[in-house]
């Protein structure tokens, strides 16, 4: 089917638009042009809001009341993926963190059944763990936490699972083993370590990607020694994910992260646990209780154990209490993610050729509708 999508404000992912109509063609966006030029298609009229590229999130453990680690089947990725959708995230990566090889494995067999049978919204797996530093291990598990061996490596880059993402300890891993991830096209990011600022340039040399929420369970900066934090912002290639939720990170902290790193690099993700997206306020996680309170989830000694944001409350922050250009908040939730994925020939903008994956927002950044590969 054919349509035109008009009466919005369009953001392209580079610029708005003002009185144009985006014309899907199945599954993607054949056209971005003025109003005045449609012909012979049906119009839908959005009636005003913004139309833009659809939020992705790399990093999703639950929502909707489902846990992947919980019950790593399809029922549960597709849950995660439907109840995100309603706030806007047309693309994510069902997270797991480090729990029995077990768990791993099933896991990854759901996100492969998952992309089987086309479920929407589901781009891939992230695999949290198990290979991190105790010393930072935040709400994991130290039981599971363990060193990566050569067979870890063949396992995880012949995983069938669409982008597999892979966090992982750069003072625990050897950068060798980073390269033989890396070059097997295994998307690796740094966090959950104590790593010194030269641990962590070592691994970005041997081909990791990215940084997991950029400064939560990782070594901080200060002016002698850099640490995981100040190697994430001082490169200029790496990707970087950030919690925007009021909880995670100071403000100010925030700020100083925006400023500093190249925008096209920083990604917003929620780091959802089952309580985002319309879940209860309490769960278990392998067998310790995770309570929501004023926002916040932690355990019963006070480590946070991962957030109840959703995408939409991540744009809405950048914007109203960290005063982000919409634009550059809406980049963070959409190309950047897609371009750390490599899909941003095809993901993050309003284009010919890109997939119609969208979402449309009111005025004040409320999800109204989401599309995915135009449906």
């Amino acid at each position: 089917m054919t349509f035109a999508l008009t009466g919005a404000r369009i953001f392209t992912g580079e610029t708005f638009l003002d009185n144009h109509a985006v014309v899907i063609d199945g599954s993607r966006i054949a056209a971005v042009i003025p109003r005045k030029d449609i012909a012979a298609v049906e119009v839908r009229d959005l009636k005003g809001g913004i139309l833009a590229p659809g939020f992705i999130d790399v990093q999703v453990n639950g929502g909707g009341g489902a846990l992947l680690n919980d019950n790593p089947s399809v029922e549960t990725v597709r849950t995660i993926a439907s109840s995100h959708r309603k706030f806007g995230t047309v693309g994510l990566l069902p997270t797991v963190i480090t729990d029995a090889p077990s768990v791993l494995t099933k896991s990854a067999e759901a996100v492969r059944a998952a992309l089987t049978q086309g479920t929407p919204g589901v781009l891939g797996i992230h695999i949290e763990g198990p290979f991190l530093d105790v010393a930072r291990k935040g709400a994991h598990a130290q039981r599971f936490i363990r060193e990566m061996t050569a067979d870890d490596v063949k396992q995880i880059a012949a995983l069938d699972c669409g982008a597999v993402m892979l966090t992982l300890a750069p003072n625990r891993v050897a950068p060798e083993l980073v390269k033989a991830l890396a070059d097997k096209g295994v998307l690796v990011s740094l966090g959950h370590s104590d790593a010194t600022y030269a641990e962590a340039e070592a691994a970005l040399d041997a081909g990791a990607r990215a940084f997991t929420h950029l400064f939560n369970a990782m070594s901080q900066m200060n002016g002698r020694e850099p640490g995981m934090a100040g190697a994430a912002m001082a490169d200029s290639t790496s990707y970087v994910g950030i919690i925007a939720d009021g909880h995670h990170v100071h403000d100010a902290a925030l700020k100083v992260a925006f400023a500093a790193k190249d925008p096209s690099r920083m990604m917003l993700i929620t780091d959802a646990m089952p309580t985002a997206a319309g879940g209860p306020e309490r769960f278990d996680l392998q067998s310790r209780e995770v309570v929501l309170e004023d926002g916040r989830l932690s355990l019963s000694d006070g480590t946070l154990a991962g957030s109840n944001l959703t995408m939409d409350a991540a744009v809405r922050y950048c914007v109203h209490t960290l005063k982000l250009d919409l634009a550059h908040a809406l980049r963070t939730a959409s190309l950047n993610p897609a371009g750390f994925l490599r899909r941003n020939h095809e993901l993050g903008r309003v284009a010919p050729g890109y997939l119609a994956s969208l979402v449309l927002l009111s005025e004040d950044l409320r999800v109204l509708a989401t599309w995915i590969d135009g449906q």
